[in-house]
């Protein structure tokens, strides 16, 4: 076995059992692993109608063929599962070191079922595997459970948990790892704390082979030197000098910067809150994941107040969110808030636009000050800080904030102003500027997501090729090829990023000399396809429909203010109808059977009646 170890773990917690099983190893050279072979797994183990709380979700954690190994960037997992904000198939990757070290145990995976009577972790130290009780964990942040747990194991594991905020089952808590990572996006921290599992803790001491070695370092120094050489990626690039922070004053120059719930594009403040700002004023050091030669991750000094100290610092999805969102010009206010998401465990994207949409719903009078017993007003910076606490301990309308934006904005009559896709809010790109972005928004599977394409990458940074963000002409077949290159980058679990200063021949050439399959490029983009069509599969039979590719009606109906999009809306149904046509599904944005076949994706019994 080169690569994949061949191995997961599966844990059933309502009955205490664990077993150790062989890897499907035909599904795995067809989704090759982490999002992809998870979300195969989840597909043909579940239900896509349940309950995402329910004992009858599974909660699957998942590395790739490349992680752990020396490849660039190759130091990251995935978390599947049924979404709890959205109802949509959910995968979420992470950084920092836990994939590696789940590798290095011995297994490739995780797959937990049922519900756990009371909270428990699970420990793996090579072959020895066991559940422990974490009665004494439960009620602790994410910092006091790894701490806690560290000190009762060994001090070189790794851990993976949840704190108050997936305990409560806020809707969009995460999965942390090493106290600041996180798989954060749609709510997989809630389906763990469902299911009474508190943590997973892991120390491996066994290495992982590649097919060819010699061809395997080439290939991965190629691609690293590759790395160094990039503007965006290499030594004085905007990535390792300012973090992903250096996005804010980039597509606010664009006018391309939701603000104030994306009542305009444009932020006035936006160098307050920038990677350039937080970088002179804040910054200590770089921290960078495993084999990471970029190093974006920014540890920075909160000078005050209760959480005065040494903390990671914001990336650009929360900077913005609990920025120029919520009309916030404070970094020190952003700095706390993000810090609180990380003790409590949940997303900041859709933590900052909940409260963005708040306090539009209070503006229109829609909230009232006796109701909150305060204001909720744009621009105070004490409230993102204030209402992030309470959320996590869904305290008074902290609970109503637990629901995320569009189940809050529905409650009081208003589900216009969430800002979000199939109930997941969008992140920090105005697509009504940049029109490729509102297609992929609208069509991602996960629901408002920027990392399932990233349509900015040509349309503002002109990467890898320049391309003109106002014109609708071609972004389906260009979003196409951008989705279906996410989907093998988050399957093989090397770093997103990556794709900034490499492509797919870097890639596919330490992909194949990692597993020894020699498979020409064309192929290995042909797994993302396939793993893009099938969670379409698992959204379909789940409920949804073409009716659900759709976008906020402020971004269908309202202009841009300013800038050179002002006027313009998002012109989805153009774009629409041409994407479900180079992705060869029929007008109702189902996969023909002819698609399905040409990818080998078997229907599962329970699905659409064709």
């Amino acid at each position: 076995m080169k690569g994949w170890i061949g191995k997961l773990i599966r844990v059933n917690l309502s009955e205490k059992t664990i077993k150790v099983e062989d890897l499907n190893m035909k599904d795995a050279n067809l989704y090759l692993g982490g999002r992809g072979l998870g979300s195969k797994y989840l597909y043909d183990e579940i239900d896509p109608t349940i309950d995402p709380l329910s004992p009858d979700n599974k909660l699957i954690f998942m590395t790739g063929p490349m992680t752990g190994t020396y490849a660039t960037c190759a130091g990251r997992f995935n978390v599947i599962a049924k979404a709890p904000l959205t109802g949509t198939i959910g995968a979420s990757n992470s950084g920092g070191h836990f994939g590696p070290e789940l590798k290095y145990a011995g297994y490739d995976g995780i797959i937990f079922e049922g519900k756990s009577e009371t909270p428990v972790y699970l420990k793996i130290y090579d072959d020895k595997i066991e559940l422990k009780s974490a009665a004494h964990l439960w009620g602790k942040d994410v910092f006091e459970t790894t701490d806690t747990l560290l000190l009762e194991n060994e001090e070189d594991a790794r851990v993976a948990c949840i704190g108050p905020a997936g305990e409560k089952q806020v809707l969009f808590a995460t999965v942390m790892n090493d106290k600041d990572r996180a798989a954060g996006r749609s709510g997989l921290g809630a389906v763990m704390g469902s299911k009474n599992l508190k943590a997973v803790v892991v120390r491996g001491t066994n290495d992982i082979k590649v097919a060819n070695k010699h061809e395997f370092m080439a290939a991965t120094m190629d691609a690293r030197n590759k790395l160094l050489e990039h503007p965006v990626t290499g030594k004085g690039g905007g990535l390792p000098t300012y973090g992903t922070q250096v996005l804010m004053n980039i597509l606010n120059e664009s006018h391309a910067l939701p603000t104030r719930n994306w009542q305009t594009s444009w932020f006035e403040d936006a160098d307050k809150i920038g990677g350039e700002f937080l970088t002179d004023n804040y910054l200590i050091r770089n921290k960078a994941c495993f084999s990471c030669p970029i190093g974006c991750g920014r540890v920075i000094r909160i000078p005050d107040g209760k959480y005065k100290g040494i903390v990671a610092g914001p990336e650009y999805e929360a900077g913005w969110s609990y920025g120029a969102s919520c009309g916030i010009n404070d970094m020190n206010a952003i700095d706390k808030a993000n810090h609180v998401c990380n003790l409590v465990g949940f997303d900041p994207i859709t933590m900052g636009a909940t409260i963005a949409c708040a306090m539009e719903l209070y503006e229109i009078g829609a909230i009232t000050k006796e109701e909150l017993g305060e204001e909720l007003v744009f621009g105070d910076a004490e409230s993102i800080i204030s209402w992030t606490e309470r959320t996590a301990n869904r305290e008074g309308f902290g609970d109503l904030l637990a629901l995320g934006s569009y189940r809050l904005a529905e409650k009081y009559g208003h589900p216009e102003l969430s800002m979000s896709v199939k109930k997941q809010e969008m992140p920090a790109y105005d697509g009504r500027a940049i029109q490729g972005m509102a297609l992929e928004y609208a069509t991602s599977n996960r629901g408002g997501c920027h990392v399932r394409g990233y349509l900015t990458s040509p349309e503002v940074l002109g990467i890898p090729m320049k391309t003109d963000p106002l014109v609708t002409e071609g972004k389906a077949e260009l979003l196409k090829l951008f989705q279906d290159l996410t989907g093998l980058v988050d399957s093989s679990d090397i770093c997103l990023f990556t794709t900034f200063g490499i492509g797919l021949p870097e890639i596919s050439n330490m992909l194949r000399n990692t597993i020894g399959v020699d498979l020409p490029d064309e192929e290995f983009l042909k797994v993302g396809e396939r793993i893009w069509n099938l969670e379409r599969m698992f959204n379909l039979e789940a409920g949804f429909t073409k009716e659900d590719d759709t976008l906020p009606p402020r971004l269908l109906e309202e202009g841009v203010t300013t800038g050179p999009a002002k006027g313009k809306v998002a012109e989805l149904d153009v774009m629409l109808e041409e994407y479900y046509e180079v992705r060869g599904w029929d007008k109702d944005g189902i996969p023909t059977e002819e698609k399905l076949d040409e990818l080998s994706i078997d229907k599962k019994p329970m699905a659409l009646n064709w």
